[in-house]
């Protein structure tokens, strides 16, 4: 049972009387003889899969906002993940997915190929699929999705499959018309677990209809409500960087003026909370001591020394060698600052 958490996808989809007749996915452009960037490009004409979960405002990592902005050509300036970076997620997940599928057929007996292609719905043009890999003989199962997870997001994975690649997954489903696929992740480098999700026609349908609501804010480059996300806030700033001098008038919007009463009341309970939790934190520091580690009857604490670190000292160099500034100065640009004012 797929859990949607606060926002459900019921109360917002579509209402279909009939299932989609299930056609094979149409194979829209060969992906061994592309570069990233133009397979990037490709991906900006229609929803991926892994495009499913922010299309529909579930994604953890992505809102619908900065969503909109890569697929509306407006992502130039948005921070974006260095697939060459070691330490980036990104990174690891790529060079590991051909281990990830090794094992997985190790584990299962189960053999797996390469679909070297962006797959395309045959009845709806906007949703893509990439598919890691096609599961070969299986009458049970179609699609092998793999993933890779380290310290921090295997605790996405305590319950399961987490909810947004399930609705990945679904999307791959409805893409290709296939009737199973297996997730085989790989825990912290060391753990492969294998879970099946079965094609759910009912959700596939939800999923389908709220991701052509967010397909229609594309084709009329309108840009989808913030979520409150620090991926919205972020594309709010890339969005619009510089403001023109101009001052709009909302006194009269009672909407508007409402909703910036809720922000000061917000904005009150924060600052009150954050006083009480630093409150609280201080009162265990001073029972604690020089104590490393407290513990309660529902979790712990510990409060540990970092290691000295050696640092420039570049007030002091600049002082002694001034002509340094201009030969190696970074300019870094300035951002909008949110100042409420009662």
């Amino acid at each position: 049972m797929l859990f949607m958490g606060s926002k459900t996808m019921t109360n917002l989809a579509q209402t279909y009387t009939s299932p989609p007749t299930l056609r094979p996915a149409l194979r829209l452009v060969k992906t061994n003889t592309l570069t990233r960037d133009e397979w990037l490009t490709v991906r900006k004409h229609g929803i991926g899969s892994s495009d499913a979960a922010a299309a529909v405002g579930l994604s953890p990592y992505k809102s619908q906002l900065e969503l909109w902005m890569e697929k509306t050509g407006r992502d130039a300036g948005l921070p974006k993940p260095d697939p060459d970076d070691t330490t980036a997620p990104v990174y690891w997940g790529t060079l590991l997915e051909p281990i990830v599928a090794t094992a997985y057929t190790k584990q299962t007996g189960r053999k797996v190929r390469k679909i070297n292609a962006v797959l395309q719905h045959p009845e709806k043009p906007w949703m893509l699929a990439n598919i890691d890999r096609e599961v070969v003989g299986a009458s049970d199962v179609q699609i092998l999705e793999c993933k890779t997870a380290g310290e921090f997001g295997a605790r996405l994975w305590k319950e399961g499959v987490p909810e947004y690649v399930q609705l990945q997954v679904q999307h791959q489903l409805a893409v290709t018309g296939k009737q199973a696929a297996d997730v085989a992740v790989l825990l912290c480098g060391q753990q492969l677990q294998v879970y099946r999700i079965a094609r759910d026609e009912e959700l596939i349908m939800k999923l389908i209809g709220l991701q052509e609501r967010f397909w229609q804010y594309v084709t009329t480059d309108t840009p989808p409500p913030t979520d409150g996300s620090h991926s919205a806030a972020t594309a709010l700033q890339y969005l619009y960087p510089v403001d023109s001098g101009q001052h709009v008038d909302f006194s009269q919007d009672s909407q508007m003026s409402a909703l910036f009463t809720d922000l000061q009341e917000a904005r009150f309970h924060a600052d009150k909370y954050k006083a009480l939790e630093e409150q609280y934190k201080q009162k265990i520091q001073q029972s604690m001591g020089e104590a490393t580690k407290a513990i309660f009857e529902t979790g712990s604490v510990t409060w540990k020394r970092s290691k000295d670190s050696i640092v420039l000292d570049s007030k002091r160099l600049l002082s002694e060698q001034p002509e340094l500034l201009n030969q190696f100065s970074l300019t870094r640009p300035g951002s909008r600052r949110f100042v409420i004012s009662a």
